[in-house]
């Protein structure tokens, strides 16, 4: 009863094919006029520009040539300002291994260290409680190596007042930098894990 209220058109089914590949080549054609359109048109593109124009230098073998540093720079790049190297003298010779060597003098940096850790008091409440983790605190580590300005950043409300109190009393090597003691920023984590069972 459903089949005899459809109308159907015996011819559509050929009609269908062709239409279908005229949409096919149509949309082919759009496609490729959108990607050789900009190929055709540079006019619209935007223009190259060498970073550095080059700069020849003079020849190993002791020639004399014409040095000549480039007249403007350009760069293509958005707002950045390009250094250009320190001119080097004429003379050109090769480095040995014992030139190489760095030369530093480790004397003028203090090596941290801390030297009094004393360990945090288990809260009795947290405890039973069964409370455990970490307490993250911000310090300032002073020209004298005792803790100042001592900040919570994170950590449970039972366990914070037992890490400050034990950071509080720690004591550092203090921080030098040319030989002098500085002050030094640093942020102490402070680990509370119940054991046994």
């Amino acid at each position: 009863m459903f089949a005899d209220s459809v109308w159907q058109s015996q011819g559509s089914d050929s009609h269908r094919g062709w239409i279908t590949l005229a949409s096919f080549v149509v949309q082919t054609l759009a496609v490729a006029t959108l990607l050789v359109l900009p190929l055709l048109h540079t006019e619209g593109l935007l223009p190259m520009h060498s970073i550095v124009e080059p700069v020849f230098s003079p020849s190993l073998a002791g020639g004399t040539s014409d040095i000549r540093r480039p007249r403007n720079q350009r760069s293509n790049l958005a707002n950045t300002t390009l250094v250009v190297p320190r001119p080097t003298s004429h003379e050109m010779k090769l480095i040995s291994s014992e030139d190489s060597q760095p030369q530093l003098d480790f004397r003028q940096f203090g090596v941290p260290g801390l030297i009094n850790r004393v360990q945090p008091l288990y809260p009795p409440l947290a405890k039973q409680a069964r409370i455990q983790g970490q307490v993250v605190l911000r310090a300032v580590i002073s020209r004298s190596g005792a803790i100042e300005n001592l900040q919570v950043l994170s950590g449970h409300p039972m366990l914070v007042q037992a890490a400050m109190d034990a950071v509080k009393q720690w004591r550092y090597r203090p921080y030098s930098l040319n030989g002098e003691a500085v002050e030094v920023e640093t942020r102490v984590t402070v680990n509370f894990v119940l054991s046994g069972g």
